[in-house]
């Protein structure tokens, strides 16, 4: 359902979706005007962190708010995982994460590339469309270091790893390869190292000192920095990357694909002199304030250029708030980052994955409108590919569903029947329409009763969790007992899902790493 309501919020996933190109089915020859295309992805912004969202939030965010104004929010939107790297991966190839290797946890700092070569990204799609392509920010896809240290164990939990690196050579297997024309970043989260930025697969310098902080806000672990990498300063440093980028590239023919995943707000909590006690709760909240700040600056920038009105603009979380934005200490202010779901990030629960979400396209997107309708961070590049008269190949964007008619308006129909979550131990949830599967006891990931608290207190649990989302949005009452059949028609449509490799229609295909998948025994054999 679209509501139309006189809010504030700034959509920046309209600019983005919108502006991939032409609609579906158009002729190629036909001289369009293509949207510009910028994903802004923030890294651990809850749902009530939002104004728009939460209209009873204690933080202020008056720039998204007007963004929301000029565009669409969508209320019922996930993230694919409830954690940073797999949400990433189907950002970028519209497949659910846990098709890859990657089946639980995320990727360190020094992690080899999670897309394979062959995997086609959106990135790619846009430039054989004609779009100028390139990414800044944070990474945390993994790219192939010079790691000279053969013994090194970089497997994906093992953060605080510090193999030898040539920093003079560059990295293979990174944004290059993955479609984008420029980038600029660096290649875990902001409080993962090597902290080294590389710019067009080169590092910019090679780091000659060690930095840590043992702050629980503004918390990294101890690893190689450079001398341009100042971790206070990363925010706004990439954000005047990216500001550059847009103000050079406005008047070219082709239209560009800025990809901009933020490193905040997620740990190290560092907001600037400026934003320091600006939103009256705590740290966390000030670096909510400067990642609104953030969408100010790309807004405007994108004003002075001329090219707001053909820009199309998204805006969303890469998760749910993690807990170190310190949930005991903002309900002193009367503020919850994950609004009324349950659960944070990690969490199979909905405050693990469910996200704001904002798309702004002045020229052609609906304004002021919310809108219920159930969509994934996936959806991105089959929105694309329709906006620009892409095909998509059976072996492409298995998980990826168009939301144009959303944000034009031409339609107001459901655009998936099903949806599948993923928490950070692998676990898996179903949704269709109002009613929610979670195929495992208690939360899956950080929030009680975590895994480890149902071993150590060994609690008794039921296998599966089934709530209906219309009458329990809190996820307090589990059905399973008196709506079994229900319970058995979910579980059986997520193994389909699973084993033909898609959830869109098409010819199947293969997940990757079937072998020792421990996650899915109970859901493929039973």
């Amino acid at each position: 359902m679209l509501t139309n309501k006189p809010t504030t919020l700034l959509l920046l996933l309209s600019y983005t979706f919108l502006a991939c190109g032409p609609s579906f089915g158009q002729d190629k020859n036909q001289k369009v005007d293509r949207p510009n295309i910028i994903y802004i992805l923030a890294d651990d912004l809850g749902y009530g962190d939002v104004k728009s969202f939460n209209p009873k939030g204690k933080i202020a965010t008056p720039n998204l708010d007007t963004m929301a104004a000029n565009g669409i929010k969508f209320t019922d939107a996930h993230t694919s995982s409830a954690v940073c790297s797999p949400t990433r991966y189907g950002i970028l190839t519209g497949r659910y994460n846990w098709r890859s290797s990657l089946k639980s946890f995320v990727l360190s700092g020094y992690s080899k590339s999670l897309i394979k070569q062959e995997r086609t990204t959106v990135a790619e799609m846009l430039k054989i469309q004609g779009y100028t392509t390139a990414y800044i920010g944070k990474w945390h896809l993994g790219w192939d270091w010079a790691i000279e240290d053969e013994n090194a164990n970089l497997e994906h939990d093992k953060l605080n790893v510090n193999p030898k690196v040539d920093f003079s050579v560059p990295v293979k297997n990174g944004p290059s390869t993955h479609g984008f024309d420029y980038s600029f970043g660096f290649c875990g989260s902001l409080d993962m190292a090597p902290y080294v930025y590389i710019e067009n697969d080169r590092p910019t310098m090679v780091p000659t000192k060690t930095t840590v902080s043992v702050d629980d806000k503004g918390i990294w672990r101890k690893g190689l920095t450079s001398d341009d990498f100042v971790h206070a300063t990363v925010l706004q440093d990439l954000t005047d990357k990216a500001v550059g980028y847009i103000e050079k590239n406005a008047k070219d023919s082709s239209p560009f694909f800025l990809y901009f995943p933020l490193p905040a707000p997620h740990t190290p909590i560092l907001p600037t002199t400026e934003f320091l006690g600006k939103s009256n709760t705590n740290m966390y909240g000030d670096f909510v304030m400067q990642v609104d700040d953030v969408v100010r600056q790309i807004r405007e920038t994108l004003k002075s250029q001329g090219i707001s009105e053909n820009t199309l603009l998204v805006f969303t979380s890469d998760n749910g708030c993690s807990p170190k934005a310190d949930f005991k200490e903002l309900e002193k202010v009367d503020h919850d980052p994950s609004y009324v779901f349950r659960g944070t990030k990690a969490d199979i629960f909905e405050g693990g994955h469910r996200v704001p979400f904002i798309v702004e396209w002045p020229s052609k997107g609906l304004k002021n409108t919310s809108s219920d309708k159930l969509i994934c961070t996936t959806d991105f590049f089959a929105t694309c590919a329709e906006l620009t008269g892409y095909e998509i190949p059976d072996t492409e964007a298995e998980d990826s569903y168009s939301m144009l008619s959303l944000i034009k308006g031409t339609k107001d129909k459901d655009i998936r029947e099903y949806i599948v979550h993923h928490s950070i131990n692998g676990s898996f949830a179903i949704r269709q329409g109002d009613w929610k599967l979670s195929v495992c006891p208690g939360s899956g990931g950080w929030s009680y009763p975590r895994p480890q608290d149902i071993e150590k207190e060994k609690l008794d649990l039921p296998d599966m969790q089934l709530y209906n989302l219309k009458d329990d949005i809190g996820e307090t009452k589990n059905r399973i007992e008196d709506n079994p059949k229900k319970a058995k028609l979910l579980k059986k449509a997520l193994k389909k899902i699973i084993l033909d490799g898609r959830s869109t229609p098409g010819a199947k295909q293969k997940n990757d790493g079937m072998e020792g998948w421990k996650q899915i025994e109970g859901i493929v054999t039973k």
